[in-house]
């Protein structure tokens, strides 16, 4: 095969994606890989200084994805905070889905959480800011302090919230992923009732939901 004149960026993760769902494991060096997909070591290590760093790249490039998406959508530009996050939801968990086989791998392969959480701290990074951006509205302390640690703990529970999701997502076996679909809309209403204060019923809701699909998959 002969040597090509560029290698980009995409050119890269696909490459690796496609290695990793042939051979169930990571490329043993960046040397055999380079070699294998007609490409300079040296091209790798433009982009990249490990696979460890391509790894995490990936996760950041769905979010990139995600929200180039959006952003040429000019019905989503018009929403407020609740309908924006949905969208990005279900937006980004079609794009996961799209690869959902490569995603399954790079996450269930790590058996200590703290490794497989690693590879998403580049996505972790680029969703906090993106919460900050939405200005959903909160508590209103006029207090400089406070008001950070405020919208830190916005930020960190609207991870964590990513974070059930995408396991809730996981082990989901429902045709098209519905349970998904209606898991994020019943959470994401949640979420912001609770931040509105609004009516106890969508958070019961989303708790008998949660307890139903509890007990059938036990």
């Amino acid at each position: 095969m002969a040597k090509k004149n560029k290698i980009t960026e995409t050119d890269i993760i696909t490459y690796y994606i496609e290695h990793v769902l042939e051979h169930h494991e990571k490329p043993k060096s960046v040397y055999s890989f380079s070699k294998k997909n007609s490409f300079e070591e040296s091209e790798f290590y433009n982009f990249y200084g490990s696979f460890e760093a391509l790894e995490k790249s990936i996760f950041t490039a769905f979010y990139h994805n995600t929200i180039h998406a959006l952003e040429n959508n000019e019905d989503y530009k018009t929403f407020d905070a609740r309908n924006k996050l949905l969208s990005f939801y279900f937006t980004f968990f079609e794009n996961l889905t799209a690869n959902r086989s490569y995603v399954s791998y790079a996450l269930k392969s790590h058996k200590n959480s703290l490794k497989a959480l690693s590879v998403l701290s580049g996505l972790k990074q680029n969703f906090s800011k993106y919460i900050a951006n939405l200005d959903i509205e909160t508590l209103d302390i006029k207090e400089a302090r406070i008001e950070k640690i405020q919208a830190k703990a916005l930020q960190e529970s609207a991870w964590f919230q990513l974070l059930v999701t995408l396991k809730f997502w996981l082990e989901d076996t429902s045709a098209a992923f519905e349970k998904t679909d209606i898991f994020i809309e019943k959470s994401v209403n949640t979420s912001f009732d609770i931040l509105n204060i609004a009516p106890l019923k969508s958070v019961l809701d989303f708790g008998k939901f949660l307890f139903k699909e509890k007990m059938h998959m036990n």
